[in-house]
């Protein structure tokens, strides 16, 4: 009777550990999921570990085609600033698919108009965002690893059996037999057999560990899939309906992998580590594992897809949410599929998303733009600002400004270039490298039209040359393909390439010793410098200063230096 009163005190106990784990477990996902639910409308505060940022891009990688953005211009335009201030996915999907989706401008205005829909449907429709971010942020994040790194390395682990695994769980049980003949010899036995399985299971975990982190995460993956499959929702039912057959055909991985699950909460329940034991000694998450690899071999296919429909669909709530937190205007643009005979680009208060207090400007023009101007005075943060938001236009149907409208472009740029030391490369060199490789991509025939932006042309290089060389590149590009955008200090390309380019500068003002940019965009050529001015304001010698003004003003009288 006392030993009847003993184990119900124990399974009471357990009962309630369990119960308040629950319970616990349940009130933490109320709060956390509170918190997603505030944080629509606002800007994301989440960090990233240099380790953890370079996992992201493996949904990308794993998925390149052409007309991509190239690495110049994403570096160019500091679109991986751009992706941190928008990412307010909650799982692992999210991240990789809207890092792609950044990189990966739509194929044709349809896409962009489904991905559209989307995007205005969970914007307008909150219970329905609510119930998507549950799932979710319950699917989570995968740590250290991104999932395509292990999944698309399958192979590496070679033909995996249960054979000796089998055995030895044989042995201990022998072992434990032979307690009951002889106690001694069999309590030897057993302790020899499992300490022999603890150094294997050790031993043959490491070698599969990254994958057991990657299972369950397909595992949880799964568990959203049946969840997202209950959803009922007209905008998205094609891609309910695909996500409840992949569901059906993978519900065995969901059994197989529930130990290899298990066996990765490490969240100190006196239950889970006393089967966590239970599954070392005896290898059973390992049994498990080979099983769960078998399953999901045979269906790689569906497990991409998968990640692709959760990621296609968080992406969605990200860029509503990323509209929702933006300060100033935004709108939905408009592209023109055809390209027509004169490109043209229309954009009205434009402003750069990653600027807190930015300057508006407007343009409307029917061919490329040479942009002059002061050290300072907004040249190239303009620059970025029409390349940034004509990204966004085609890739996430999104722009911070006003109005935009402009056909659909293929997008690069020369702009943030730096001497390549492990190739020997010099800046010239760099330079030129990337400047031809849009010259290239203008030549092509049958492709869209390049919008493209430069800044400095061949700054590399001496004046004459420099002056001589970037007239004849920047005629090249106006009679391509393309329209052009480039930033330069040279005042002689004003009137060298007139025909060609529209004018425009930013100009700064100089009031009681002090300097202020407007950052407004003007017609024409600037008319203004302020190098000199600079060094008289930081107090340099008034010997150097006055001296060097003469200078100048002789030079811009007679075109001689002396």
């Amino acid at each position: 009777m006392d030993a009847l009163i003993f184990v119900g005190l124990i399974l009471l106990a357990i009962v309630v550990i369990m119960g308040k784990e629950y319970v616990d477990s349940k009130k933490f996902l109320e709060k956390k999921l509170e918190q997603v639910y505030a944080g629509y409308k606002t800007a994301p505060e989440r960090s990233y570990s240099a380790e953890e940022f370079a996992h992201i891009g493996m949904y990308y990688q794993k998925h390149r085609r052409a007309d991509q953005v190239d690495d110049i211009t994403w570096n160019d335009l500091h679109m991986d600033a751009v992706y941190r201030r928008m990412n307010t996915c909650l799982s692992a999907a999210g991240d990789e698919y809207l890092y792609y989706r950044l990189r990966t401008p739509a194929e044709s205005v349809d896409e962009l108009l489904k991905m559209e829909s989307r995007i205005a449907f969970f914007m307008e429709h909150e219970q329905e965002r609510h119930r998507l971010q549950k799932i979710w942020y319950q699917l989570g994040r995968i740590g250290r690893h991104s999932i395509y790194e292990y999944l698309d390395h399958l192979d590496i682990l070679g033909e995996r059996n249960n054979r000796k695994y089998f055995f030895f769980d044989f042995l201990a049980l022998l072992s434990v037999g032979i307690m009951f003949l002889y106690l001694p010899v069999g309590l030897l036995s057993l302790f020899l057999v499992l300490c022999h399985n603890l150094i294997g299971y050790f031993k043959e975990y490491r070698q599969v560990e990254p994958y057991v982190t990657s299972f369950a995460y397909v595992r949880r993956l799964l568990l959203g899939a049946e969840e997202l499959g209950k959803v009922e929702i007209d905008e998205i039912d094609e891609e309910i309906s695909t996500v409840r057959e992949i569901y059906q055909g993978l519900r065995h991985f969901i059994k197989s992998s529930y130990l290899i699950s298990a066996s990765n909460r490490g969240n100190g329940n006196p239950l889970e580590v006393l089967l966590d034991y239970v599954r070392m000694l005896f290898y059973l998450d390992l049994i498990r594992f080979n099983s769960a690899l078998r399953d999901l071999r045979e269906h790689m296919g569906e497990i991409d897809r998968l990640i692709t429909i959760v990621g296609q669909l968080e992406c969605a709530v990200a860029v509503g949410a990323y509209r929702e937190s933006l300060k100033n205007t935004w709108c939905v643009p408009n592209l023109q599929e055809e390209t027509k005979e004169q490109l043209f680009l229309q954009v009205e208060d434009i402003y750069h998303p990653l600027l807190q207090d930015p300057v508006p400007n407007s343009l409307d023009i029917q061919k490329g733009v040479l942009l002059t101007g002061s050290n300072a005075s907004g040249k190239s943060t303009f620059l970025r600002a029409v390349a940034v938001n004509a990204l966004l236009a085609q890739t996430i149907h999104t722009c911070a400004a006003k109005h935009y409208c402009a056909p659909v472009f293929r997008i690069y740029s020369s702009m943030s270039l730096k001497d390549d030391l492990s190739g020997g490369d010099s800046y010239y060199m760099v330079e030129i490298k990337s400047i031809k490789r849009i010259l290239d991509q203008v030549k092509c025939e049958g492709k869209r039209p390049v919008l493209c932006f430069v800044d400095e042309v061949l700054r590399g290089t001496n004046t004459v040359e420099r002056i001589a060389a970037s007239t004849q590149i920047m005629k090249k590009l106006a009679s391509g393909n393309a329209l052009c955008f480039a930033a330069t200090h040279d005042v002689e390309l004003t009137k060298l390439l007139e025909r060609e380019f529209a004018n425009y500068h930013f100009e700064e003002r100089i009031e009681e010793e002090d300097i202020f940019f407007p950052y407004q965009l003007m017609k024409g050529p600037a008319s203004t410098r302020n190098a000199i001015a600079l060094l008289r304001m930081l107090k340099y010698d008034n010997e150097i200063t006055a001296e060097a003004e003469a200078m100048a003003e002789r030079f811009l009288v007679n075109g001689i230096w002396c």
